[in-house]
Order: structure tokens, then sequence, then C-alpha cells
């Protein structure tokens, strides 16, 4: 069974979803439910159909989440001095082809969100920048094309 690395914090959010999924969702979708079987034939019943595909959904979710929880571990940096790009830090870097500085935390798989700055160590760029240092220049195959960077600091 393969681990799965997250941010203490990354964990605690996963946690939290899989809560809100069990408590919140999951009895709102079951009253759904029954309110829809109330109103007779439940064959012809757009309303029962899709609180069925809802059930269907949070199920999946609650047990997919469930999974990742149990294959997960916290991967904390240490407070040393970053010398080397690893698991947690974040990296800023000069994009040549933009010619701009642009900084990625990197995180796992289940945090990853480029919008916001934290990019997964299993994405094409993450896994190139891993154990690499400062001066270094990488180039990644993306979809959008070959992008080139420069690593300018490790925080």
């Amino acid at each position: 069974m393969e681990k799965i690395p997250f941010t203490k914090d990354g964990l605690e959010n996963l946690k939290e979803e899989l809560h809100r999924l069990v408590n919140v969702e999951r009895p709102k979708n079951i009253r759904a439910i029954e309110e829809a079987r109330s109103h007779g034939d439940i064959s012809e019943n757009a309303e029962y159909h899709a609180a069925k595909e809802r059930q269907s959904f949070l199920e999946g979710k609650i047990n997919e989440l469930k999974d990742v929880i149990n294959r997960s571990e916290v991967i904390e940096p240490d407070d040393e001095p970053a010398d080397r790009v690893v698991f947690g830090r974040t990296v800023v870097l000069y994009d040549v082809q933009a010619d701009q500085e642009v900084a990625y935390q990197l995180v796992g798989p289940y945090e990853s969100d480029p919008e916001n700055a934290r990019i997964s160590v299993s994405s094409p760029l993450g896994q190139t920048l891993i154990g690499r240092e400062v001066g270094d220049a990488v180039k990644v195959k993306t979809p959008k094309g070959i992008q080139e960077f420069e690593i300018l600091e490790i925080r």
C-alpha cells in the first residue's frame, strides 16, 4: 500500500472534508431521498433519482477519502536552511519564457492547487525540482511545451 505525502495542514483539511461529508452532506441527502419517496411513484421521480445519484457520489467520495487518510503520511520539512528542494518547501523560480519570478510550494497530490501556488511533487515540474539546488536550471515538458526555469530561492 503506497503512502501518500501530506503537509500537516493538508491532512487536517482532508479530515475536515470527510467529517463534513459524513456528518452534514450524507444526512442531508438521506432526508432528500426520504422526501422524494414521499411524493409517491419513484419510477418517474426525478428528485428521487437525483438524490440517489448524489448518494452514490457521496459514498464513493467518502470511501476515497477514508482510503487516502489511511494511506497518508505527514511530512514536515525541518527548520534547517534549505539547500535542496524537498517536499513542503517553497521554491522561487525564474520562468525564462515569461521573464518573471514564480513561487510554488511542493505538496502532495491531494493538496495540489496551482492557482494558489501549490503544486504536487508528482507533477512534471514537482518531479523535476525535487533534489535540485539554488542556481540549477531545469527544463520541464508540459502541455504548453518545454518550459525553462532557474531556481532562485528555496524556503
